[in-house]
Order: structure tokens, then C-alpha cells, then sequence
């Protein structure tokens, strides 16, 4: 059974094929970005979309390449936009979010829990459609979001204990409870 926590996610990209024969022999290539935590689960959920989207299945295919997509820009907080279809128990839905965070895979990782937290959908039955980064401030949809980008935005500690500078954290002798 696939789970989320076997380890931080990564971006893959895998391109595979229906294997040639002599009615087709060089056959189309297909090509996804698919979000796992090792290639091992990026070959199978490859095979578990091409299956449902054309009649290719891992017995009369093969993959030509796999690799790891790394981040453009690692260092700068960006908005994305996800679009997920996700089995809950009522039925399929379609769904738009938006994250702000610093990479894709930072992104997807927040659907992932957000989704938990808000619908208690598992991992197994989330499949995210696209993951666009969102450029232009005005292409931001969600409130959530949109209060984040205000010119200055301060987040103010209204209560902080101080610590005495004088006092020690242990004392030095065990309390007597005898007067």
C-alpha cells in the first residue's frame, strides 16, 4: 500500500511507451510529471495514469526515462495554483487551490496535508492534475493568499514573556515540605 510518509516528495518526470511491434512499430510517447517520494513509486503511479488515460499497462510498455526535476528559483517564495481530482466518499470532485510556498514539491506536500486535514483524503486518492506557478499577483484567487501579499506585512508578538536575567532555572537545594 502507497502512503505519504515514506519521505519527502520530489518532482519527476517519466516517459514511457507501448512496447513496438510489427503493427506499430514505433508506437507514441507519453510523457507526465508525477510527484513521489523515489522512483520507484514515480514508475508506478506513471502506470497506474497511463492505464486509465490509454490502453497501455506495465506488461505491453516500457519506460524510456525517468529523472528529477529541481526547483528553478529554491530561495524566493512563489503562489501556486493546484488542480486536483480527488475521491472522497461521496463521490469524484474537482478542486483549485492555492499555496504559497518556496518550491513545487513544498507545494504539493501542503495539498497533500491540507487535503487530509480538511477532507480526510488519503494520498491513494488524490491525483493532482497541474501545478502552475502563479506569476501576476491578480491571477490570485483565494483570500487566504491574497492577504499575504499587502505592502509590509508585519506579524507582531503583542506578548512575550521576558525572562528574569537573574534567576537560575534549578535550584540548589530540594524543597522541604516539613515547616
Amino acid at each position: 500500500m502507497l502512503t505519504y510518509e515514506s519521505g519527502r516528495l520530489q518532482e519527476y518526470e517519466v516517459i514511457g511507451r507501448h512496447l513496438p511491434t510489427e503493427a506499430n512499430p514505433t508506437p507514441a510517447m507519453y510523457r507526465m510529471t508525477i510527484f513521489a517520494p523515489n522512483t520507484t513509486v514515480a514508475k508506478s503511479r506513471f502506470w497506474y495514469f497511463l492505464r486509465g488515460l490509454r490502453k497501455v499497462k506495465k506488461a505491453t510498455g516500457e519506460i524510456v526515462s525517468v529523472k528529477a526535476i529541481a526547483e528553478k528559483r529554491p530561495q524566493t517564495v512563489k503562489n501556486f495554483g493546484i488542480w486536483v481530482r480527488y475521491d472522497s466518499r461521496s463521490g469524484t470532485h474537482n478542486m483549485y487551490k492555492e499555496f504559497r510556498e518556496m518550491s513545487r514539491t513544498d507545494a504539493v506536500e501542503a495539498l497533500y496535508s491540507d487535503m487530509a486535514a480538511r477532507h480526510r483524503a488519503r494520498f491513494r486518492s488524490i491525483h493532482i492534475l497541474r501545478v502552475v506557478e502563479i506569476e501576476k499577483t491578480d491571477d490570485i484567487k483565494r483570500p487566504y493568499i491574497k492577504q499575504l501579499l499587502t505592502k509590509n506585512l508585519k506579524f507582531p508578538l503583542p506578548h512575550r514573556v521576558t525572562k528574569a536575567a537573574g534567576k537560575k532555572v534549578f535550584a540548589a537545594q530540594r524543597p522541604s515540605t516539613f515547616a
